[in-house]
């Protein structure tokens, strides 16, 4: 358990390296913004709703980069702004397209063009925490469930996410509890490290393989056949409690769909595992809740 609390606190320490955000207001309105690129020109950012708006700062002078769609396709206002930023020195500005990472080179070349001195050698990262509570069922199949009952679960995802250079990963410390009903008596407490890899990425549905790799459970039954019954004082059944710290491997899937100003997520957990034993019933372990930015 010690363990897992460690590694838990450096994950939450890292988050003291995210973007500072500052106040900007661009045409009326007041946007907290990140720095990007610093230098002659600076690029700024944020997500705002469900939307990832981009702002070019140079000097006193701020004003959003925008790609609006009308019948025609795309207006691409953005290629304008930067060509009146930067005229003296466009570069190519028609290759340049209205993401972080393409506007990202943009900027710190014109930057390196028009300032020898000028130095890009620092990396970003915007850090995020998600907290998401859920809720479910599963068969339990890595313990003895002698009827395959299904138990109820709820517990929750506090998810560290990084949006600009591992957008398609993250890590996620989940707490589960399991409840025990008339079927099966058991009930258990755990504490997992799960990784997350997005193999479909978009605006409104990530679809992503998790792997759990460390758990911490401490589990009870009430309901433990007694060998010893039918002897005198001997009761029928008896119970058994106790904690373990495991390296499970198992794996899962699931998807996050864009919902409101978090997200609603689907997971299938501990399909498969490895290390870990099952007791052959069809692994039945759905899950689902919603996500908020913290």
């Amino acid at each position: 358990m010690k363990r897992l609390l460690l590694i838990f606190g450096f994950i939450l320490a890292s988050c003291s390296y995210a973007f500072a955000q500052q106040q900007y207001t661009v045409d009326g309105e007041t946007y907290s913004l990140k720095t990007e690129v610093d230098g002659t020109i600076e690029l700024l950012w944020n997500t705002i709703g469900e939307d990832y708006r981009y702002f070019i700062k140079k000097g006193n002078d701020i004003a959003e980069l925008k790609n609006t769609r009308n019948d025609n396709g795309y207006s691409e206002e953005y290629k304008d702004v930067l060509r009146l930023f930067t005229k003296d020195s466009p570069g190519d500005i028609d290759k340049t397209k209205l993401t972080l990472a393409s506007l990202r080179n943009y900027f710190r070349n014109y930057n390196k063009r028009v300032d020898p001195a000028y130095n890009d050698s620092t990396e970003s990262i915007a850090l995020k925490l998600r907290l998401g509570p859920f809720a479910g069922i599963s068969n339990a199949i890595f313990t003895d469930n002698p009827t395959n009952a299904s138990l109820l679960v709820v517990g929750a995802d506090l998810e560290l996410i990084d949006e600009v250079k591992l957008r398609r990963h993250s890590v996620v410390l989940r707490f589960k509890q399991t409840f025990e009903n008339s079927d099966y008596k058991y009930n258990a407490s755990q504490f997992s490290l799960n990784y997350r890899f997005k193999f479909v990425k978009s605006s409104t549905v990530d679809v992503f393989v998790n792997g759990k790799f460390v758990a911490y459970t401490h589990s009870s039954r009430d309901d433990l056949p007694n060998q010893n019954f039918g002897m005198p004082g001997e009761p029928e059944f008896f119970s058994k409690s106790g904690g373990d710290l495991s390296a499970p491997a198992t794996f899962g899937l699931g998807a996050d769909i864009a919902l409101g100003n978090g997200q609603l997520f689907i997971t299938y957990n501990d399909i498969v595992g490895l290390g870990v034993d099952s007791n052959g019933e069809f692994p039945i372990d759905l899950t689902v809740g919603y996500k908020f930015g913290l």
